[in-house]
């Protein structure tokens, strides 16, 4: 049976001398994998449609087993991102994140409109690091977490100071920090960010500009959950925790320093 989707490239692997095994999530079908035979070739008419982070409509034969990529309608190629060390680490990581947990081949609409928005953000030059932690943000709920950010997690008050709760997985309000001894005490800009990550589409934000320390510190949060309640290591986080370290290597296009 033949298929047109619409999706986009997670990542590619070689197989043979010629082919590829190209693994797209497309939002009809959800995850899957397909030859590209010849794709390896500068001349095959597959070559361009199954680069990493290509948005295209896919034309899929699928059979019993592994599908076969047939050709393709570019939508946008994301070339700007592959241009850019700094760019291509943090939508590595973002597509990595996904890849890992989008496990089955069921679709997941919702999930594919968060891909595709982020990826076009950094390719329409926002900031990557800051699109990469709504990505992380957004992607909890399907990890299994479902952090409560709208109210206390103890009490239900929606005013008030709040914290970050990791054995909660939420806010608590002042009343309620006894609950917790290891909380992290927020700002109220800082739980308006958090719940804008979570909750708010990465379309409708706008060029959000933050200073790097605010970053870190969300990033620091989020981070921690998955590590302690998800339990998932992914090697471009690894990479992208050198670079960070390096300074001649973190360079980012502009240098936020203001807070939005």
């Amino acid at each position: 049976m033949l298929q047109k989707v619409e999706g986009i490239v997670l990542r590619t692997s070689s197989y043979g001398e010629t082919d590829k095994i190209v693994t797209i999530f497309s939002r009809e079908l959800g995850k899957r994998a397909a030859m590209a035979r010849g794709a390896k070739k500068p001349t095959s008419r597959l070559s361009s449609i199954s680069q990493p982070f290509t948005y295209a409509y896919f034309l899929i034969q699928q059979g019993r087993g592994m599908g076969s990529l047939q050709q393709g309608e570019i939508i946008d190629s994301m070339r700007s991102i592959r241009e850019d060390i700094f760019t291509t680490a943090y939508a590595s990581f973002i597509m990595e994140l996904v890849d890992k947990l989008i496990e089955d081949e069921r679709p997941k609409p919702h999930v594919f409109t968060i891909l595709q928005e982020a990826l076009e953000a950094i390719s329409e030059e926002y900031d990557p690091e800051a699109i990469s932690l709504f990505v992380e943000w957004k992607m909890l709920p399907i990890a299994g977490i479902y952090p409560v950010l709208h109210q206390c997690t103890n009490c239900g008050a929606t005013d008030g100071e709040f914290a970050f709760s990791f054995a909660q997985i939420g806010f608590l309000c002042h009343r309620c920090f006894s609950v917790d001894p290891y909380l992290i005490r927020l700002t109220p800009a800082q739980v308006k960010l958090i719940r804008t990550f979570y909750s708010v589409p990465i379309s409708q934000v706008g060029k959000l500009t933050l200073k790097k320390e605010t970053k870190g510190f969300i990033k620091k949060i989020v981070r921690t959950i998955y590590n302690e309640q998800v339990g998932i290591r992914l090697k471009s986080q690894g990479f992208l925790d050198q670079m960070e370290k390096t300074p001649e290597f973190f360079n980012p296009k502009k240098d936020p320093s203001s807070e939005a």
